[in-house]
């Protein structure tokens, strides 16, 4: 069935001013702080004895109070300015330290007792006087984790959820993607957390799936969750695969009490500020993020019927031509019933000539071998990175190298719009036991600007997957079929446009240098060494990027 689609010119505010009402709501402010004078601070039990550091702020009024909860590695006293926002509606507000950060007792293990502390602490609440037994839990980025977390602990008063950026998979998909380590995020975010290089080091080595992921990773608990949750996303975000599959996890195959009761928002925002010469109108999170949020939160502790659940369960920016001063109408935000909209997969073939085309190449052999040294790695220029360097930058700026590849469409003479999940199929093979290949899709402006919007990386020995039973080395010179998952988007690449695809062996520091030797993860004397790896494209081994076409109106 197809899905309902509405689009609306309605304006979103911009994501500068949200980000900074966003990092209020999670983070220790960077701006004066007023202290609220309602602020009660309590230590709250855990079940092994630990106590947690919470601030609990209460409306005025006798009560009892409908509750949201917040539980942040960022400082708990973050919230202080956000409080009238709450208060003001009739919530009492109550944001926790989580274990071992800031006031808080315990070991600071990043998100790996928050499901059993989530549920201690919701039921904590529903117990205290000025609770009325319903409760929402949000967060952004490392709150969102831990409200997830949570839900999926099924606290019997947890009503409702409002997550904003937040895996699927944090250790075994996010942290790790294709195998590979995600350097620069992973690695920096655990730094500015305190976590010590030896253990960092640890978390490298943990590309394989073990039990200890599957024991504190939402993936493998996400069917407990039996609440509705408004998920927000944004295509540049460090999480944008996980928005996405989270809603239509629980929206349709998730626990029947959560089946049907989902919300979807994905904006054209990254986690911090766009980098680049490109702007999105609009792209912001929906209404200002927090007006809807009082939204669902009216809905669903309130039972107030304001309309919420009659609206389309999906709302996402459609991307296009969007240079700054010169933003075309294609983008906008666009309403629908369900996530992906229909779409016909498409390959785009990489052509000897280094074209790319619909129809695949005729010739019987044709390849292209480049050197990849890790010690001479491809920088990182934008994409879904945490902080800095974030969003559609020009690629042109990583110059021409032999181990960079460049793949285009001629100029297009059609808009051809591309919405929902994307795979490269990639055929190549290498000298090393193991090496890395990267994949880049790219719009290409008439002006030459190749605007990044998707890079994503495997780990050949993860070619198969990460399970133990999986993991297996390259065979030299053996010719392999790679699938490299690209995640998703929704781009229109306008007429006049081209469409891109890269090829390379690394993307430093987003992603951990490959150092080519097959040596164990948790290894670090084995010397490196370059790779000799070929990419084919030819009648036999038709490398291909797999695009979803929407041919029907948006």
């Amino acid at each position: 069935m197809m899905p309902v689609i509405r689009s609306t010119n309605r304006p979103l505010p911009t994501y500068c001013s949200i980000l900074i009402l966003l990092l209020s709501l999670v983070a220790t402010s960077a701006w004066a702080q007023t202290t609220p004078a309602n602020k009660q601070i309590v230590m709250v039990p855990m079940r092994d004895g630990v106590n947690l550091a919470t601030n609990i702020y209460l409306p005025e009024g006798d009560g009892p109070f409908a509750v949201v909860l917040t539980r942040t590695p960022y400082d708990k006293d973050g919230v202080d300015n956000s409080v009238a926002m709450y208060n003001g509606r009739g919530y009492a507000l109550i944001s926790q330290d989580v274990r071992g950060r800031y006031d808080s007792e315990g070991e600071n293990r990043p998100f790996e007792t928050d499901i059993e502390d989530g549920y201690d602490t919701v039921e904590w609440i529903a117990a205290q006087s000025f609770s009325n037994g319903k409760i929402g839990i949000f967060g952004t980025s490392a709150p969102g984790i831990t409200s997830n977390l949570a839900a999926a602990s099924a606290p019997p008063h947890l009503t409702a959820a409002y997550v904003t950026v937040a895996p699927d998979s944090l250790f075994y998909r996010s942290r790790f993607v294709g195998g590979v380590f995600k350097e620069s995020h992973s690695g920096g975010w655990l730094r500015g957390q305190g976590v010590s290089e030896e253990m960092i080091n640890a978390y490298r080595a943990r590309a394989v799936l073990d039990e200890q992921w599957r024991a504190t990773d939402f993936l493998f608990h996400r069917q407990n969750v039996q609440i509705p949750v408004y998920n927000v996303g944004g295509w540049h975000d460090i999480y944008a695969e996980g928005s996405l599959f989270n809603f239509v996890y629980l929206q349709n195959e998730g626990h029947p009490a959560a089946r049907g009761k989902q919300k979807l928002f994905m904006g054209a925002f990254g986690h911090g500020m766009l980098q680049g010469d490109l702007e999105y109108p609009g792209g912001g999170l929906i209404n200002g993020d927090i007006e809807q949020q009082m939204r669902w939160w009216d809905y669903w502790l309130k039972d107030i019927d304001n309309g919420i659940m009659n609206e389309p369960p999906v709302s996402i920016y459609m991307m296009g031509s969007a240079r700054k001063g010169a933003v075309s109408p294609h983008n906008r935000v666009i309403h629908m019933d369900s996530w992906p909209p229909a779409a016909t997969e498409t390959r785009f073939y990489l052509q000897p000539d280094m074209s790319l085309a619909t129809s695949a190449p005729s010739l019987a052999d044709a390849s292209k071998t480049y050197t990849f040294d890790p010690a001479n790695p491809v920088p990182t220029m934008g994409g879904q990175n945490l902080g800095a360097d974030v969003g559609p930058r020009d690629q042109r700026d990583i110059g021409q190298r032999a181990d960079y590849l460049r793949f285009a469409t001629p100029v297009l003479e059609n808009d051809v719009v591309v919405a929902g999940h994307i795979d490269m199929e990639l055929f190549v093979s290498t000298d090393a036991p193991d090496t890395d290949f990267v994949v880049k899709l790219v719009d290409i402006y008439p002006d030459g600007y190749e605007a990044l919007i998707l890079d994503y990386p495997i780990r050949a020995r993860f070619r198969n997957g990460q399970n133990p039973e999986d993991v297996k080395l390259m065979t030299p010179g053996a010719v392999e079929k790679l699938i490299i998952n690209m995640w998703s988007t929704a781009q229109t690449f306008e007429k006049g446009h081209r469409i891109g695809v890269h090829v390379t062996s690394s993307n430093a520091p987003r992603f951990a240098v490959n150092p080519n030797n097959g040596a164990a993860l948790d290894d670090v004397s084995a010397p490196a060494k370059s790779a000799q790896n070929t990419i084919f494209f030819d009648s036999s081994r038709p490398s291909a990027i797999v695009l979803p076409i929407v041919t029907e109106p948006l």
